[in-house]
């Protein structure tokens, strides 16, 4: 059962991010295959450093032929239905928060099942979630979000904060839902009211 609910959250994570890239690709106006790149970098970016980082290669992605053909499914369905979503700039939000939720989760269960001690695998989960859409502002010469005040990194901490507290208590299946919502919402919130960290004084050389 477990099993099958991490499965079920890995391929939300890899849609809602892919799609997210894509729809990034397509306000800068890319050709149909740098959205594809794209797409494909934002979905596995932050796993990808994740599996290099506990030594798991080839990275996920590369063993299973089923996560590069969904990511290929997803951009295409992106592509061709985007003309019905109104707004792409919500969108792309949603996806990405929803994204972030996710893949956080899966990067501290990821930490755990290799036995690291319970604040790196916070660590290593807030990675996960931030870093395929960290490649992706790069890319598309944005300054990514994690470095900007806006709460982001920080919805991940505070939300695998909570899955770690609760995962022995209720149950893991209740942990992650209660930890991705919270995710998701702190994240598009914190955007609404616009909350985020303060920003140092910027520095003047003498």
């Amino acid at each position: 059962m477990v099993v099958y609910v991490t499965e079920t959250i890995e391929i939300a994570g890899i849609i809602a991010f892919t799609s997210s890239g894509i729809f990034s690709a397509m306000q800068k106006r890319l050709d149909v295959f740098g959205v594809l790149v794209i797409g494909f970098v934002t979905a596995i970016g932050g796993g990808t450093i994740r599996d290099i980082l506990l030594g798991h290669t080839p990275v996920s992605w590369l063993r299973n032929i089923n996560i590069p053909l969904l990511i290929l499914f997803t951009s295409i369905t992106t592509m061709y239905f985007h003309r019905f979503v109104k707004g792409l700039k919500t969108a792309l939000f949603v996806l990405d928060a929803l994204g972030l939720g996710l893949f956080t989760i899966i990067g501290i269960q990821t930490g755990l099942e290799a036995g690291l001690h319970p604040g790196m695998c916070l660590m290593l989960g807030t990675i996960s979630g931030c870093f395929g859409g960290v490649i992706r502002d790069m890319l598309l010469n944005e300054i990514p979000v994690l470095f900007r005040r806006e709460i982001y990194a920080t919805a991940c901490i505070a939300g695998g904060l909570l899955y770690l507290m609760f995962e022995g208590i209720i149950g893991e299946t209740f942990a992650e839902l209660i930890s991705i919502i919270f995710i998701c919402g702190l994240r598009i919130i914190a955007f609404k009211r616009r909350w985020g960290l303060p920003s140092l004084p910027r520095f003047r050389a003498k």
